[in-house]
């Protein structure tokens, strides 16, 4: 009995808080099944729906960006993949300004509880999951049609690509969430860098002029979540700005990325001061 008191008494720490809020939000959901069941086969098919767009593309030209559809299957396959693992983990953070303007944001704050694990929690959308499966797929499928046969350093490119890139989106939600501070009806404006960098991972970034490649690689780095990894992984040479050596930087980028938006992060909700000013 002793031993069990002095368990309840010791402070809960971060990871045994994410996995009570995360697991709550989890159980909730799944206890509807066919509704939940419903939400993945229709975050599936988007998913699929929007990879049709790029393959009538590629059967009127043949290639895009310099590569086939196999390659281009790709990029797309590990962009999705990336970009719904941290939609799941981080995709409610956007929706900081709702909270700001309702004065809900006070009541996470006052709670002993980090909060951006509350919001990120908030309201858990396992429907993504459908994105997250159907991308796995399909990059695990295009890179086997595509002949590949890793190298040790290969197979560990393939590994942590997917990774390196859900960090980097899940980075760009946290600053998307952090510049509502500010930006109060700035949603759609945040959107812009986090829905707008997933389409260009999910394209070839040959295909854009050299202005827009360059700020889509050094200011927002979506060129290097799945098309510079797909270089390195399909053994293809890249365009300017972009070298096929540019396909292991995903990783650095994520974590200096995670340093700027954490300091974003961290001086917004020093600068919140209520719904009422």
């Amino acid at each position: 009995m002793a031993d069990r008191a002095s368990r309840l008494d010791r402070p809960v720490g971060p990871l045994r808080m994410a996995a009570a809020l995360y697991g709550s939000r989890i159980r909730s959901q799944a206890s509807f099944r066919a509704s939940f069941a419903a939400d993945l086969a229709g975050q599936a098919l988007l998913v699929i729906v929007e990879f049709i767009e790029l393959w009538v593309i590629l059967s009127q030209v043949g290639v895009f960006g310099g590569m086939t559809l196999t390659q281009v299957a790709v990029v797309y396959g590990l962009a999705s993949l990336a970009f719904g693992l941290a939609d799941l983990a981080f995709g409610e953070v956007e929706q900081v300004s709702s909270l700001v303007r309702s004065g809900r944001l006070e009541t996470l704050l006052i709670r002993p509880v980090p909060l951006l694990l509350q919001l990120s929690s908030l309201d858990l959308s396992l429907r993504r999951i459908g994105r997250i499966a159907v991308g796995l797929a399909m990059y695990v499928g295009a890179l086997l049609a595509a002949g590949f046969s890793p190298g040790a350093a290969d197979l560990v490119l393939a590994i942590l690509a997917p990774l390196a890139g859900a960090a980097i989106f899940s980075a760009l939600f946290v600053a998307a969430g952090a510049l509502q501070f500010w930006l109060i009806d700035g949603r759609e404006f945040a959107n812009a860098f986090t829905y707008g960098g997933n389409y260009v991972a999910t394209t070839p970034g040959a295909v854009f002029g050299a202005p827009m490649r360059a700020f889509f690689t050094f200011v927002i780095p979506a060129t290097l979540v799945a098309y510079t990894p797909a270089l390195v992984l399909l053994d293809l040479p890249g365009p300017a700005l972009l070298p096929q050596w540019t396909g292991w930087l995903g990783l650095p980028a994520a974590i200096l990325l995670w340093t700027a938006t954490a300091l974003l992060w961290r001086a917004g909700v020093r600068r919140y001061t209520g719904a009422g000013g």
